[in-house]
Protein backbone atom coordinates (compact mmCIF):
# COMPACT_ATOMS: atom_id res chain seq x y z
CA UNK A 1 0.00 0.00 0.00
CA UNK A 2 1.28 3.26 -0.85
CA UNK A 3 2.25 5.88 1.79
CA UNK A 4 -0.27 8.63 2.48
CA UNK A 5 1.97 11.34 1.30
CA UNK A 6 3.02 9.39 -2.29
CA UNK A 7 0.77 9.72 -5.60
CA UNK A 8 -1.00 7.05 -5.95
CA UNK A 9 0.16 5.00 -9.35
CA UNK A 10 -1.37 1.98 -8.87
CA UNK A 11 -4.35 3.20 -9.02
CA UNK A 12 -4.77 6.07 -11.02
CA UNK A 13 -2.69 4.07 -13.89
CA UNK A 14 -4.24 0.92 -12.93
CA UNK A 15 -5.40 0.62 -16.97
CA UNK A 16 -1.61 1.22 -18.12
CA UNK A 17 -0.74 -1.51 -15.35
CA UNK A 18 -3.50 -4.36 -16.75
CA UNK A 19 -1.86 -3.63 -20.26
CA UNK A 20 1.75 -4.26 -19.41
CA UNK A 21 0.36 -7.71 -17.66
CA UNK A 22 -1.50 -9.25 -20.74
CA UNK A 23 0.35 -7.78 -23.16
CA UNK A 24 3.81 -6.72 -22.82
CA UNK A 25 4.31 -3.37 -24.11
CA UNK A 26 2.85 -1.71 -26.74
CA UNK A 27 5.09 -1.53 -30.12
CA UNK A 28 5.51 1.98 -29.58
CA UNK A 29 6.90 1.49 -26.17
CA UNK A 30 8.87 -1.39 -27.39
CA UNK A 31 10.33 0.98 -29.86
CA UNK A 32 11.76 3.36 -26.63
CA UNK A 33 12.63 0.56 -24.99
CA UNK A 34 15.20 -0.82 -27.27
CA UNK A 35 16.83 2.73 -27.82
CA UNK A 36 17.35 3.29 -24.12
CA UNK A 37 17.97 0.05 -22.81
CA UNK A 38 21.81 0.03 -23.38
CA UNK A 39 24.13 -0.69 -20.99
CA UNK A 40 25.13 1.34 -18.22
CA UNK A 41 28.58 2.99 -18.63
CA UNK A 42 30.56 4.45 -15.56
CA UNK A 43 32.89 7.27 -16.66
CA UNK A 44 33.90 10.58 -14.54
CA UNK A 45 32.59 14.19 -15.87
CA UNK A 46 34.33 17.26 -16.74
CA UNK A 47 34.35 18.58 -13.17
CA UNK A 48 35.27 22.50 -13.12
CA UNK A 49 36.27 24.48 -10.22
CA UNK A 50 34.64 27.78 -10.97
CA UNK A 51 37.34 29.32 -8.25
CA UNK A 52 39.34 29.62 -10.82
CA UNK A 53 37.56 31.94 -12.66
CA UNK A 54 38.54 34.91 -10.16
CA UNK A 55 42.18 34.40 -10.93
CA UNK A 56 43.78 36.67 -13.06
CA UNK A 57 45.57 35.56 -16.20
CA UNK A 58 45.73 32.07 -18.16
CA UNK A 59 43.92 30.37 -14.84
CA UNK A 60 40.58 32.19 -15.55
CA UNK A 61 40.96 31.78 -19.39
CA UNK A 62 41.74 27.76 -18.88
CA UNK A 63 38.74 27.60 -16.57
CA UNK A 64 36.40 29.18 -19.37
CA UNK A 65 37.96 26.83 -22.00
CA UNK A 66 37.16 23.70 -20.08
CA UNK A 67 33.70 25.46 -19.94
CA UNK A 68 33.19 25.13 -23.22
CA UNK A 69 34.86 22.30 -24.21
CA UNK A 70 32.71 20.52 -21.75
CA UNK A 71 30.00 22.02 -22.93
CA UNK A 72 30.59 20.81 -26.94
CA UNK A 73 31.81 17.26 -25.79
CA UNK A 74 29.39 16.29 -23.22
CA UNK A 75 26.49 18.47 -22.52
CA UNK A 76 27.00 17.84 -19.12
CA UNK A 77 29.39 18.75 -16.50
CA UNK A 78 30.21 19.17 -12.51
CA UNK A 79 31.25 22.37 -10.65
CA UNK A 80 32.92 23.13 -7.81
CA UNK A 81 33.27 26.41 -5.66
CA UNK A 82 30.22 27.55 -7.22
CA UNK A 83 28.75 30.03 -4.82
CA UNK A 84 26.30 28.09 -3.65
CA UNK A 85 27.21 27.00 0.43
CA UNK A 86 26.54 23.73 1.79
CA UNK A 87 24.27 25.18 4.17
CA UNK A 88 21.77 26.69 2.03
CA UNK A 89 22.06 23.43 0.22
CA UNK A 90 21.07 21.54 3.00
CA UNK A 91 18.62 23.79 3.99
CA UNK A 92 16.82 23.43 0.37
CA UNK A 93 17.13 19.67 1.18
CA UNK A 94 15.66 19.45 4.33
CA UNK A 95 12.47 22.37 3.67
CA UNK A 96 11.35 19.93 0.18
CA UNK A 97 11.89 16.71 2.23
CA UNK A 98 8.76 18.50 4.24
CA UNK A 99 6.88 19.53 1.87
CA UNK A 100 6.95 16.29 0.19
CA UNK A 101 6.04 14.40 2.95
CA UNK A 102 2.52 16.38 3.31
CA UNK A 103 -0.07 14.29 2.27
CA UNK A 104 -0.92 13.61 -1.65
CA UNK A 105 -4.57 15.46 -1.15
CA UNK A 106 -2.82 18.44 0.46
CA UNK A 107 0.14 18.72 -2.24
CA UNK A 108 -2.67 18.77 -4.81
CA UNK A 109 -4.92 20.79 -4.08
CA UNK A 110 -2.36 23.31 -2.69
CA UNK A 111 -0.97 23.99 0.51
CA UNK A 112 -2.29 26.77 2.79
CA UNK A 113 1.47 28.00 4.23
CA UNK A 114 2.90 27.87 0.78
CA UNK A 115 1.31 30.41 -0.91
CA UNK A 116 4.23 30.57 -3.28
CA UNK A 117 3.69 26.83 -4.27
CA UNK A 118 0.01 27.32 -5.31
CA UNK A 119 -0.52 25.50 -8.52
CA UNK A 120 2.88 23.96 -9.08
CA UNK A 121 2.59 20.69 -8.05
CA UNK A 122 2.66 17.64 -11.02
CA UNK A 123 3.32 14.20 -10.89
CA UNK A 124 3.17 10.92 -13.09
CA UNK A 125 3.00 11.22 -16.16
CA UNK A 126 -0.89 11.91 -18.10
CA UNK A 127 0.19 11.42 -21.59
CA UNK A 128 1.69 8.18 -20.99
CA UNK A 129 -0.16 5.54 -23.01
CA UNK A 130 2.16 2.79 -21.88
CA UNK A 131 4.32 1.85 -18.57
CA UNK A 132 7.59 2.82 -20.04
CA UNK A 133 6.06 6.28 -20.60
CA UNK A 134 4.89 6.63 -16.51
CA UNK A 135 7.61 9.22 -14.36
CA UNK A 136 7.33 7.57 -11.29
CA UNK A 137 8.18 10.92 -9.67
CA UNK A 138 6.15 14.38 -8.29
CA UNK A 139 7.69 17.87 -8.33
CA UNK A 140 6.95 21.18 -7.76
CA UNK A 141 7.69 23.47 -10.53
CA UNK A 142 8.14 26.86 -9.57
CA UNK A 143 7.79 30.02 -11.80
CA UNK A 144 9.68 32.47 -10.30
CA UNK A 145 7.61 34.98 -11.35
CA UNK A 146 6.09 34.23 -8.04
CA UNK A 147 7.04 36.48 -5.52
CA UNK A 148 8.11 33.57 -3.47
CA UNK A 149 8.61 35.82 -0.10
CA UNK A 150 6.30 38.48 -0.27
CA UNK A 151 2.93 36.98 -0.41
CA UNK A 152 1.27 36.12 3.35
CA UNK A 153 2.45 33.55 5.42
CA UNK A 154 6.14 33.97 4.60
CA UNK A 155 7.78 30.63 6.11
CA UNK A 156 11.49 29.71 6.49
CA UNK A 157 11.23 27.45 3.59
CA UNK A 158 10.32 31.22 1.22
CA UNK A 159 12.99 32.92 2.35
CA UNK A 160 15.23 29.86 1.52
CA UNK A 161 14.33 29.51 -1.79
CA UNK A 162 14.52 32.85 -2.46
CA UNK A 163 18.10 33.04 -1.29
CA UNK A 164 18.39 29.95 -3.59
CA UNK A 165 17.20 31.26 -6.49
CA UNK A 166 19.19 34.58 -6.23
CA UNK A 167 22.53 32.72 -6.44
CA UNK A 168 21.96 30.02 -8.87
CA UNK A 169 20.28 32.97 -11.35
CA UNK A 170 23.64 35.08 -10.93
CA UNK A 171 25.70 31.45 -11.56
CA UNK A 172 23.31 30.38 -14.54
CA UNK A 173 23.61 34.01 -16.17
CA UNK A 174 27.38 33.47 -15.09
CA UNK A 175 28.12 30.35 -17.04
CA UNK A 176 25.92 31.32 -20.12
CA UNK A 177 27.79 34.26 -21.09
CA UNK A 178 31.37 32.44 -20.53
CA UNK A 179 29.43 30.15 -23.34
CA UNK A 180 28.60 32.61 -25.50
CA UNK A 181 32.04 34.41 -25.12
CA UNK A 182 33.65 31.58 -26.31
CA UNK A 183 31.34 31.48 -29.14
CA UNK A 184 32.37 34.90 -30.28
CA UNK A 185 29.46 36.55 -28.94
CA UNK A 186 29.61 40.12 -27.31
CA UNK A 187 28.09 39.74 -23.72
CA UNK A 188 24.42 40.62 -22.45
CA UNK A 189 22.62 38.20 -24.71
CA UNK A 190 21.67 36.37 -21.37
CA UNK A 191 21.36 39.61 -18.77
CA UNK A 192 19.02 41.33 -21.02
CA UNK A 193 16.66 37.59 -22.39
CA UNK A 194 16.63 35.56 -19.65
CA UNK A 195 16.36 37.62 -16.76
CA UNK A 196 15.24 35.79 -13.30
CA UNK A 197 11.53 36.17 -13.35
CA UNK A 198 11.33 34.53 -16.46
CA UNK A 199 13.40 31.09 -14.72
CA UNK A 200 11.77 28.35 -13.04
CA UNK A 201 12.74 26.16 -10.44
CA UNK A 202 12.36 22.02 -9.87
CA UNK A 203 12.11 20.28 -6.83
CA UNK A 204 11.62 16.68 -7.36
CA UNK A 205 10.91 13.58 -5.62
CA UNK A 206 11.08 10.09 -6.83
CA UNK A 207 9.50 7.93 -3.96
CA UNK A 208 10.89 4.37 -3.75
CA UNK A 209 9.64 2.18 -7.32
CA UNK A 210 8.91 -1.48 -6.21
CA UNK A 211 8.60 -1.84 -9.88
CA UNK A 212 11.78 -0.74 -11.40
CA UNK A 213 13.18 -0.68 -13.92
CA UNK A 214 9.78 -1.58 -15.25
CA UNK A 215 9.30 1.75 -15.04
CA UNK A 216 11.58 5.58 -14.76
CA UNK A 217 11.74 8.07 -12.55
CA UNK A 218 12.21 10.30 -15.57
CA UNK A 219 12.10 9.59 -18.66
CA UNK A 220 15.00 9.72 -21.21
CA UNK A 221 14.47 13.26 -22.79
CA UNK A 222 16.32 17.03 -23.55
CA UNK A 223 15.88 19.64 -21.35
CA UNK A 224 14.14 22.43 -23.35
CA UNK A 225 16.00 25.70 -22.00
CA UNK A 226 19.45 27.31 -22.11
CA UNK A 227 20.83 25.19 -19.35
CA UNK A 228 20.02 24.05 -15.96
CA UNK A 229 21.96 24.23 -12.89
CA UNK A 230 20.99 20.56 -11.02
CA UNK A 231 21.82 19.74 -7.55
CA UNK A 232 20.76 16.13 -6.60
CA UNK A 233 21.13 13.85 -3.20
CA UNK A 234 23.36 10.82 -2.61
CA UNK A 235 21.05 8.10 -3.73
CA UNK A 236 21.79 9.02 -7.57
CA UNK A 237 20.15 7.44 -10.32
CA UNK A 238 20.90 10.34 -12.98
CA UNK A 239 21.64 9.06 -15.96
CA UNK A 240 23.12 10.50 -19.55
CA UNK A 241 23.58 9.13 -23.04
CA UNK A 242 26.72 8.94 -24.59
CA UNK A 243 28.10 7.58 -27.93
CA UNK A 244 24.71 5.14 -27.38
CA UNK A 245 25.51 4.29 -23.66
CA UNK A 246 24.21 5.26 -20.60
CA UNK A 247 26.88 7.13 -18.47
CA UNK A 248 25.58 7.18 -14.69
CA UNK A 249 26.24 10.74 -13.20
CA UNK A 250 27.44 9.88 -9.72
CA UNK A 251 26.34 12.54 -6.90
CA UNK A 252 29.59 14.62 -5.19
CA UNK A 253 29.11 16.51 -2.02
CA UNK A 254 28.71 19.97 -2.73
CA UNK A 255 28.72 19.68 -6.44
CA UNK A 256 26.04 21.14 -9.13
CA UNK A 257 25.56 19.72 -12.49
CA UNK A 258 25.12 21.86 -15.16
CA UNK A 259 23.48 20.45 -18.25
CA UNK A 260 23.25 22.19 -21.81
CA UNK A 261 19.69 22.48 -22.88
CA UNK A 262 17.65 22.52 -26.48
CA UNK A 263 17.46 26.25 -26.91
CA UNK A 264 21.72 26.39 -26.60
CA UNK A 265 22.03 23.74 -28.91
CA UNK A 266 19.89 25.49 -31.41
CA UNK A 267 21.34 28.89 -30.67
CA UNK A 268 25.00 27.53 -30.89
CA UNK A 269 24.17 26.25 -34.09
CA UNK A 270 24.92 22.50 -32.49
CA UNK A 271 28.35 23.73 -30.85
CA UNK A 272 26.70 22.94 -27.57
CA UNK A 273 25.16 19.95 -27.08
CA UNK A 274 22.04 19.08 -25.45
CA UNK A 275 22.27 15.69 -23.95
CA UNK A 276 19.99 13.27 -23.41
CA UNK A 277 18.90 12.15 -19.66
CA UNK A 278 17.11 9.89 -17.35
CA UNK A 279 16.38 8.92 -14.24
CA UNK A 280 16.28 5.47 -13.20
CA UNK A 281 14.00 4.30 -10.37
CA UNK A 282 14.88 2.92 -7.04
CA UNK A 283 12.99 0.13 -5.14
CA UNK A 284 15.15 1.17 -1.78
CA UNK A 285 15.25 4.68 -1.33
CA UNK A 286 13.63 7.99 -2.38
CA UNK A 287 15.51 10.53 -4.11
CA UNK A 288 15.61 14.33 -4.11
CA UNK A 289 16.66 16.98 -6.35
CA UNK A 290 16.27 20.30 -7.29
CA UNK A 291 16.77 22.01 -10.89
CA UNK A 292 17.07 25.82 -12.09
CA UNK A 293 16.39 26.29 -15.28
CA UNK A 294 17.37 29.67 -17.39
CA UNK A 295 14.50 30.12 -19.35
CA UNK A 296 14.07 33.66 -21.90
CA UNK A 297 10.76 35.26 -22.28
CA UNK A 298 7.91 33.61 -24.34
CA UNK A 299 8.76 36.10 -26.93
CA UNK A 300 12.71 35.55 -27.09
CA UNK A 301 13.68 34.14 -31.15
CA UNK A 302 15.82 31.84 -30.88
CA UNK A 303 18.52 31.68 -34.02
CA UNK A 304 21.81 30.58 -34.99
CA UNK A 305 24.57 32.45 -33.72
CA UNK A 306 26.72 31.72 -36.28
CA UNK A 307 26.78 32.13 -40.14
CA UNK A 308 24.37 29.33 -41.38
CA UNK A 309 21.71 28.23 -39.06
CA UNK A 310 20.95 24.39 -39.09
CA UNK A 311 17.52 25.25 -37.11
CA UNK A 312 15.34 27.79 -38.51
CA UNK A 313 14.16 30.78 -36.41
CA UNK A 314 11.52 30.15 -33.65
CA UNK A 315 9.98 32.05 -30.69
CA UNK A 316 10.62 29.80 -27.27
CA UNK A 317 7.32 30.49 -26.74
CA UNK A 318 6.52 28.72 -29.98
CA UNK A 319 9.25 26.06 -28.97
CA UNK A 320 7.33 24.96 -25.80
CA UNK A 321 4.05 24.63 -27.28
CA UNK A 322 5.50 22.15 -29.45
CA UNK A 323 6.99 20.25 -27.27
CA UNK A 324 3.69 20.24 -25.02
CA UNK A 325 1.75 19.20 -28.43
CA UNK A 326 4.27 16.33 -29.30
CA UNK A 327 3.81 14.91 -25.82
CA UNK A 328 0.58 14.84 -25.76
CA UNK A 329 0.13 13.22 -29.29
CA UNK A 330 2.99 10.90 -29.29
CA UNK A 331 3.71 10.28 -25.55
CA UNK A 332 7.10 11.69 -25.76
CA UNK A 333 9.36 14.95 -26.38
CA UNK A 334 10.31 15.09 -30.47
CA UNK A 335 12.18 18.32 -29.59
CA UNK A 336 14.34 20.13 -32.05
CA UNK A 337 14.12 18.20 -34.76
CA UNK A 338 10.53 20.14 -35.10
CA UNK A 339 12.65 22.81 -36.34
CA UNK A 340 15.22 21.71 -38.56
CA UNK A 341 14.12 23.38 -42.03
CA UNK A 342 13.32 20.34 -43.82
CA UNK A 343 11.46 18.81 -41.00
CA UNK A 344 8.58 20.87 -40.18
CA UNK A 345 6.49 18.07 -40.38
CA UNK A 346 8.10 14.90 -39.00
CA UNK A 347 5.94 12.05 -37.97
CA UNK A 348 7.51 10.39 -35.34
Amino acid sequence: MEPISDPPFRSFYKKLFDNHSINGSSAKCNEIEALHETKECEFELPLIDLSRLNQDGFSSEDCKREIAEAAQEWGFFQVVNHGVSSEILEKMRCEQMKVFKKPFQEKVSGLREFDFLAGSYRWGTPSATCLRQLAWSEAFHVPLSTEISSMAGVTGFSITMKEYAKIVSDLAEKLAEILAEKLGQKPGFFKENCLPSMCYIRMSRYPFCPISPQVFGLMPHTDSDFLTILHQDHIGGLQLLKNGKWIAVKPKQETLIIIIGDLFQAWSNDVYKSVEHRVVANKHFERFSIAYFLCPSKETVIESCGESSTYRRFSFGEFRQQVQDDVKRFGHKVGLPRFLPSMNHINP
